[in-house]
């Protein structure tokens, strides 16, 4: 599904490189439930949002679904993340201002999703994870296991091939974070692939694959 060759990722400030990446490469097969695991600065989070296409590395190939993303333009990127790929935030990032409905519809108006497909979808979903007496509450009415719930069916809502998540479990309290990998894994049963970045072991146990990320190169495959 994603292939990546030697990925090189730094900053520089006043001629000085600091290196986040250095050398990785990594390849995710569909189906996989890939984890990534290492100290704080090892580069996980970094590591993912490459994978996500919202960061760029300095150099390296990347391929998404045998397309090579290191050739492509920005919009060319946006439509491929719109359309394949679900992200998952340790902090929701879900929209305060709009209700749980509204949170969760707000990917299929990007993909322009007709209004009866919408609903549809949507109504479908709610009862998929429980949530239909939560539609029309505000993000900061819900706990917030609630509100990653509706991050990951928000998420999930759009179809996509490939689940990132970082951290998915990190502000929840050990019953939430068992719930919301349990969600997870359920999810890759049937047939979404998953790669989550976590510092917990016990979510590491619930995917297929660990690598470890030490100083920003994989130390362990």
């Amino acid at each position: 599904m994603l292939k990546l060759n030697n990925i090189f990722k730094y900053y520089t400030n006043k001629a000085v490189k600091t290196y986040v990446l250095r050398d990785v490469d990594l390849q995710v097969n569909e189906g996989d439930f890939l984890t990534i695991m290492g100290p704080s600065g090892a580069g996980k989070s970094t590591l993912l949002h490459i994978m996500g296409m919202i960061d760029n590395p300095n150099s390296g190939e990347y391929y998404f679904l045998d397309q090579p993303v290191h050739k492509m333009n920005e919009k060319k990127k946006t439509e491929l993340h719109k359309f394949h790929i679900g992200f998952v935030f340790q902090s929701y990032h879900l929209i305060d201002e709009l209700t749980v409905y509204e949170n969760i519809e707000t990917p299929l108006l990007y993909q322009k999703v007709k209004g009866s497909e919408r609903k549809g979808r949507v109504a479908e979903i709610l009862d998929r994870f429980n949530i239909v007496a939560k539609k029309d509450l505000f993000p900061n009415q819900l706990s917030g296991g609630q509100q990653q719930q509706v991050a990951i069916a928000r998420a999930v809502i759009a179809q996509p091939k490939l689940i990132l998540a970082d951290e998915p479990t990190g502000n929840l309290n050990s019953e939430q974070g068992k719930e919301i990998m349990g969600l997870f894994k359920k999810l890759n049963e049937e047939g979404t692939t998953i790669v989550q970045v976590t510092h917990s072991e016990t979510n590491a146990a619930y995917g297929k694959n660990i690598i470890d990320l030490l100083d920003g190169r994989v130390v362990t495959n």
